[in-house]
């Protein structure tokens, strides 16, 4: 590897990690090495369905943030026991993918700690046929973004419960992710090593292939990544309007009857929906239909929109709370 700034990243935030990658990769001088956690997060492939991703109750309930990275391939759960990578090469003249020259050194550092990995299928690094990396990268220009996950010491349980998802409710060609079996490196490691302590070691392993400058960001560079992250990896734009089109069904019971929801999604927002059941009400509706089209398929903007509407005259006896429930 050529001279390089290397960086351990203190933040583990989602939103404002993955902007600091984008960031340096449009705006960069030097070639990058970057150590990186984020606290429990799922983050999306590039060219995925976010919804049909994740567990929604289970994100919802414990809080989970879900963020669209720049990269392509498959959902995954990060929580501080995953570190991840990220190698950026801002002279590629060859102008494509090299997923092989980017996960050496991590290969080479993990053999020094004594845990025999290797590079396996298209895109993952295995212990013994189990995944501990999935890696994606990105290309701007000449430039080339690699990233990968190191699972660590990260909650398998977890990481399974989040993207746990129905396969029957979405109907889309996005890219699914594919599961497989998964393994703590910690595990395999012949003497114990704490999560830090393991960067540190990945850190000089990697560092010490090439010259070293460790340069703080200056405060306008802050301010130019927090910016970004604010308006692109925090925005619903970006994290679900940006999904594929799909087409999404679900049958609910509720105290007012059986409620079945039928919807086609575009760019984040409902096109158009129609309701089945057996409920009653005073009005068609196809009224409450058209009141919801155009509204975007996110629990607090439907529950927004619901407020406005007298939902018993078209669904006695179902609160806005259980038809919401029918959308996810």
């Amino acid at each position: 590897m050529d001279t390089m700034r290397c960086l351990l990243l203190p933040e583990t935030d989602p939103a404002l990690n993955l902007a600091t990658e984008e960031w340096l990769l449009r705006h960069g001088t030097a070639n990058v090495f970057m150590l990186w956690r984020n606290a429990a997060a799922i983050i999306v492939g590039r060219n995925q369905n976010t919804r049909a991703q994740v567990n929604e109750a289970y994100v919802r309930a414990h809080g989970i943030p879900v963020v669209r990275r720049l990269t392509g391939g498959g959902a995954v759960f990060h929580d501080l026991g995953n570190v991840n990578f990220t190698f950026i090469d801002i002279d590629n003249p060859s102008g494509r993918l090299d997923f092989a020259r980017y996960t050496a050194p991590i290969l080479d550092a993990l053999a020094s700690m004594g845990v025999a990995a290797r590079f396996d299928g298209r895109n993952d690094l295995a212990i013994d046929g189990q995944k501990i990396s999935g890696n994606a990268q990105f290309l701007h220009g000449n430039r080339i973004l690699h990233h990968g996950t190191l699972l660590f010491s990260a909650s398998i349980t977890d990481l399974s419960a989040a993207l746990l998802v129905d396969p029957l409710k979405y109907r889309d060609k996005a890219v699914k992710s594919v599961a497989k079996r998964v393994t703590n490196i910690s595990a395999h490691l012949p003497r114990p090593l704490g999560v830090e302590a393991f960067m540190d070691r990945v850190m000089a392993a990697v560092a010490g292939q090439g010259a070293v400058t460790d340069t703080p960001f200056t405060p306008e560079e802050r301010a130019q990544i927090e910016t970004l992250a604010d308006i692109k990896y925090r925005a619903y734009d970006w994290n679900f309007g940006y999904s594929p089109e799909y087409a999404f069904s679900k049958s609910i019971r509720t105290a007012g009857g059986m409620v079945e929801t039928h919807f086609d999604v575009r760019q984040g927002v409902i096109a158009s929906l129609r309701f089945y059941g057996d409920f009653f009400g005073t009005r068609d509706v196809a009224g409450l239909e058209a009141r919801l089209a155009g509204c975007p398929h996110e629990p607090e903007a439907l529950l927004r929109r619901l407020d406005q509407v007298p939902l018993e005259d078209f669904m006695l006896g179902v609160t806005a709370a259980a038809l919401v429930e029918g959308f996810f």
